[in-house]
């Protein structure tokens, strides 16, 4: 008798198969839904594509100097701290709060596109890559650089490189159901500090992972104000597998965005959709006890 799947078992084979017909949507540029019928993807999926631009570190060193010097505050930023996954975050405020020049953080594997998504992985990056054309403006030759980089510099402070994904349509809602009418969110891909890495392999720049993480998110904000987003989906960013702490993450950002931050009033919105399973919810409180 064959052994019955462990639920974590039986939870990737569904994240594989999901990942498998998305990919058959992309190639086939169109899906059918149960009422709206055929649903056209592949003109939104090429603009999405066509408009993907991978920063390196000078890059975003350039649009961070040009930003602190002539900084472009229109807003009083309103900061949020949500108990909910990022693509429940940016469904929300697309559909029920009609929101939009909406971006979100994507908690980026540095080597791989997508991270484990074609294997059915949980994590964030696969999360949003599930329901979205993200994976496919990753694997965009405007995108190479970036893995290509990762890949060959084996050091897991990883680099201060971000992606920028513009109007990635999103045709699955939270539930992971077809949307009769699929909507658009920007992508922004980067990866936080490998900090549990670090701490075995290299103490002496583990000891410099909050400061790495402020740097990185000064840089990801600077990306974000180039293009001028408005609302911005941030979260528990490199929390998960590669251990950076909770506390240092919140903090990054806040000395970022908060009152008298490099950042405040750049964005109009700032949510932290922070997916918090455990019973004592220590990483939702973090961001908390720094936001409120």
């Amino acid at each position: 008798m064959s052994r019955r799947p462990a639920p974590a078992d039986s939870q990737r084979k569904r994240n594989q198969k999901v990942s498998a017909d998305n990919e058959a949507i992309i190639a086939a540029g169109h899906y059918l839904h149960p009422v709206a019928g055929r649903v056209d993807l592949a003109a939104i999926v090429k603009v999405a594509c066509d408009g993907v631009v991978s920063y390196d570190p000078p890059a975003t060193e350039q649009l961070l100097r040009q930003f602190t010097t002539a900084p472009f505050r229109p807003f009083d930023t309103l900061i949020e701290v949500t108990p909910e996954t990022s693509t429940e975050a940016h469904e929300r405020l697309a559909l029920q709060e009609n929101e939009t020049s909406i971006a979100v953080l994507n908690f980026a594997s540095a080597r791989n596109p997508g991270g484990g998504y074609l294997g059915g992985a949980r994590a964030q990056e696969e999360d949003v890559c599930r329901h979205s054309a993200l994976y496919t403006t990753l694997t965009t030759p405007a995108a190479a650089d970036y893995y290509a980089h990762h890949n060959r510099v084996r050091d897991t402070r990883y680099s201060h490189r971000v992606i920028w994904s513009p109007d990635v349509p999103v045709y699955r809602d939270c539930t992971g159901a077809l949307l009769a009418k699929p909507y658009t969110v920007a992508f922004l891909t980067s990866p936080a500090p490998n900090a549990g890495a670090l701490k075995k392999s290299n103490p002496a720049a583990f000891a410099t992972v909050p400061a790495l993480l402020r740097e990185r998110a000064a840089r990801i904000l600077a990306v974000a104000a180039s293009h001028r987003v408005r609302v911005l989906v941030l979260g528990a960013w490199g929390c998960g597998v590669f251990q950076c702490r909770p506390a240092d993450t919140a903090a990054a950002f806040a000395s970022l965005l908060k009152q008298d931050g490099e950042f405040y009033g750049v964005l109009e919105r700032v949510v932290f959709a922070v997916y918090d399973p455990t019973s004592k919810q220590e990483t939702i409180a973090a961001f908390r006890a720094v936001f409120g």
